[in-house]
């Protein structure tokens, strides 16, 4: 029996996604929260489950979802009749605006919450981080044209892009800033924030805690967040909301080099994790750690600041230790010859009376003011020892011509400088220390456990965060 072939269609990996939206429920949600109009040929619901699948296709400008996914023949899929003209930018823009207007953060997290309850993610840590989205054109004002909400106070505030330090290098464009909050089990987006350009990572970190506390997850025991999470607020609040929080100590605070320090002192320290090398040649990756308590300011809600007692978790870690020693050594490397280039050119100079070449000392140890403003050059890894050294050279002549033969040549008293360089020894035992800060107590989790949840941060949110600001990275089939 003959079988007739309308037309083939290169569906790629979209039915799939398209599927897993339906089981998700993607469209019926958004549905209830922005029902449908009756002249509306298609639903928010429908036209959000389009968009995904066109960014997740490769093209992004709204004029061509519509073509796009009626060449890969998702149109029947998506709707019964459905047209390309139906799919046209006016519209979907109309559907964005309707997005915002009801709050994105409600929206992502109801389908968040709907993914929780069908796969059973638990949701023991929740993993938060921030970037910065950098923004092309003229952004004068910050005003989106958008449909009046149910009242004045759930109007979302839009996001003001602006100038400030960019974490994509691009400090000539302006940006927002994208704070984004995962499960630590599979990495599952929950919350989702956009801020001003220029706001602070110290400042956006507490309002991202109150909004995971929004969504009131069971069985969750805290946030693992990075170092940006580490200040005074912040353990504030996790302190008076009895929130767990792992955050990683900065290397400038005083806690964190006394509590290395300590570690240096009583390693090795008890073994926390173990796993084997990347290689069968390499040797197995060993954390070691303990927790000890001190005492650091922290800041509440009505502003005032006491000493609370925390829980550290000093950790030694063989690997990061073997990535600092080679980092040390090539950065060493390089710096010698930058000393060897430099020694050159000092011992070039000469000075006419010992005053000047005392006075080159004091300018070139780093105790005098810098050049232009800047403050003078150190070595991080050398120190360098000046002297002076007296010689003689020959006399330039006074006069132009040929000297005579009975004038006979004279000589002069000059001075230079000599540098001896000594490279700084670096003790393998201050390399590979880390310290984290928690706000859960040991009875909780025990020091493994706390270490176990700052090592998924890297796996989890940090390619959401990725994905977010490239979703072409994932290309078509």
């Amino acid at each position: 029996m003959a079988v007739a072939v309308r037309g083939i269609s290169p569906v790629a990996h979209l039915p799939l996604v398209l599927g897993i939206l339906r089981k998700l429920q993607v469209a019926f949600l958004i549905d209830e929260m922005i029902p449908p109009h009756r002249d509306n040929v298609m639903s928010c619901g429908t036209g959000v489950e389009a968009l995904v699948l066109a960014i997740l296709d490769g093209d992004h400008a709204l004029y061509k979802v519509g073509a796009r996914l009626e060449e890969r023949g998702m149109l029947p899929l998506l709707q019964a009749g459905l047209e390309r003209e139906s799919l046209n930018d006016y519209r979907l823009g109309q559907i964005l605006e309707r997005l915002f207007a009801v709050n994105l953060n409600r929206v992502f997290g109801t389908v968040a919450l709907k993914a929780l309850e069908l796969y059973r993610i638990e949701t023991v840590w929740l993993h938060q981080d921030t970037t910065t989205l950098s923004l092309y054109g003229a952004y004068e004002a910050s005003e989106v044209s958008q449909e009046p909400a149910a009242s004045a106070s759930d109007a979302p505030e839009v996001p003001r892009p602006a100038f400030g330090h960019s974490k994509d290098r691009r400090p000539d464009l302006k940006q927002v800033m994208l704070s984004l909050g995962v499960s630590g089990d599979g990495g599952l987006p929950l919350r989702l924030g956009i801020r001003d350009g220029n706001t602070s990572d110290s400042t956006e970190t507490p309002v991202a805690l109150e909004e995971c506390l929004a969504l009131g997850l069971e069985g969750m025991v805290g946030i693992v967040a990075d170092s940006k999470a580490y200040s005074q607020r912040t353990l504030g609040l996790c302190v008076e909301k009895s929130l767990g929080l792992v955050t990683l100590v900065p290397r400038t605070c005083l806690v964190r080099q006394e509590l290395e320090a300590w570690g240096q002192q009583h390693s090795p320290l008890p073994v926390l994790v173990e796993k084997p090398g990347r290689t069968q040649r390499d040797k197995p990756r060993r954390w070691r750690g303990q927790s000890v308590e001190r005492s650091v300011a922290v800041e509440y809600s009505d502003g005032h600041v006491e000493q609370k007692t925390l829980r550290f978790v000093v950790v030694h870690s063989s690997q990061l230790a073997q990535q600092q020693a080679k980092a040390l050594a090539t950065a060493q490397g390089k710096e010698a010859e930058a000393v060897a280039d430099y020694i050159r050119r000092v011992a070039a100079r000469s000075f006419a009376c010992l005053a000047d070449a005392e006075a080159a000392i004091v300018q070139e140890e780093g105790t005098g003011q810098g050049q232009r403003g800047r403050p003078p050059t150190r070595w991080h890894y050398h120190t360098l020892h000046y002297r002076v050294e007296t010689f003689t050279q020959r006399q330039k002549r006074s006069r132009r011509g040929r000297p005579t033969k009975t004038e006979l040549p004279q000589e002069e008293t000059r001075y230079r400088l000599v540098v001896e360089a000594q490279a700084l020894a670096q003790a393998e035992a201050a390399q590979g220390w880390t310290v984290l800060a928690t706000t859960v107590d040991a009875e909780t989790c025990s020091d493994a456990q706390i270490l176990r949840a700052y090592q998924e941060q890297n796996s989890t949110v940090e390619p959401g965060l990725r994905w977010i600001k490239n979703p072409a990275a994932i290309t078509p089939m």
